[in-house]
């Protein structure tokens, strides 16, 4: 049986909207073998989805997504094999939560100042003990009919330069890669074009990534083309970095974004999973 890997996707414990062992039910249904699970800056559905993976006979890797600043611009950083209950990256989790809810609470006010109220209540209830993500207010957006899309809801409010954007102070690149690579796992750069970086930027930032310490890139995404993919794997030439693929699953609802449903990792990249083994 051919080995599938999808190494970035999300439960409840952030923004998806299955709960880690619902998640693993699906992945094992779409064919997945081995399964990054990625929530937003939190490692708390690892456990629940560890037992499930067990059951099923899903190679459970653990992971986060960190959110990050470098130069003043946010960018994600895919943890994969990581120790959940490293010190460090416990705590910083801990502190990330914190600043989330603050961000919330700046947020609601904002949409408050448009007449959009009752915001901060609403994603609070949503999230429950989970991390409170945009996604979030976009499905409050959402079900008060101010949008008629989860993509709307960033376009018209939450997006950077929109009426309730705010500034996150996110830990720095280098700092949140230490957390990682600390742990003993792997920083992998996350969906690189969804920056919308110039090649001279992305240059700059793989630089500066690689001399901290990131060892990937993903490579294969849903929704990705051909050319982005020859694109993507020719940074992960130039800069020697290994490929990861990664589906970002949050929702059954989107029928364009599914578990395991990738396109192959071009043959002369380094896979991440490689990696992996060697780690571990």
């Amino acid at each position: 049986m051919a080995e599938i890997y999808d190494l970035h996707c999300h439960s409840t414990a952030s923004d998806g909207a299955l709960s880690p062992t619902e998640l693993i039910k699906r992945a094992h249904e779409q064919g997945v073998t081995s399964l990054a699970l990625t929530d937003h800056d939190t490692t708390a559905g690892l456990a629940e989805a560890r037992a499930t993976a067990a059951a099923s006979g899903i190679k459970l890797i653990s992971g986060i997504e960190l959110s990050t600043s470098w130069h003043d611009k946010c960018f994600h950083i895919v943890g994969l094999g990581i120790d959940p209950d490293y010190g460090p990256l416990a705590q910083a989790t801990q502190n990330l939560q914190t600043v989330r809810l603050e961000r919330a609470e700046k947020i609601a006010q904002k949409l408050e100042k448009k007449r959009i109220p009752g915001a901060f209540e609403a994603v609070k209830r949503a999230a429950g003990d989970s991390m409170i993500t945009r996604t979030h207010f976009a499905d409050f957006l959402l079900s008060q009919h101010h949008v008629s899309t989860q993509q709307e809801a960033f376009d018209r409010y939450l997006a950077r330069g929109k009426p309730a954007y705010v500034s996150t102070p996110w830990a720095e690149l280098e700092q949140a890669i230490n957390w990682i690579t600390e742990s003993g796992g792997i920083a992998v750069l996350a969906h690189p074009l969804r920056y919308k970086l110039t090649a001279n930027w992305m240059k700059r930032l793989l630089t500066a990534f690689k001399e901290a310490g990131g060892q990937g890139i993903e490579v294969v995404t849903s929704r990705i083309s051909a050319d982005e993919i020859k694109l993507v794997a020719g940074y992960a030439a130039r800069f020697e970095l290994a490929g990861s693929a990664g589906s970002d699953f949050h929702n059954p609802e989107n029928q364009w974004v599914e578990l395991g449903r990738l396109a192959l990792l071009p043959p002369h990249i380094k896979p991440v999973w490689e990696l992996l083994e060697v780690q571990g």
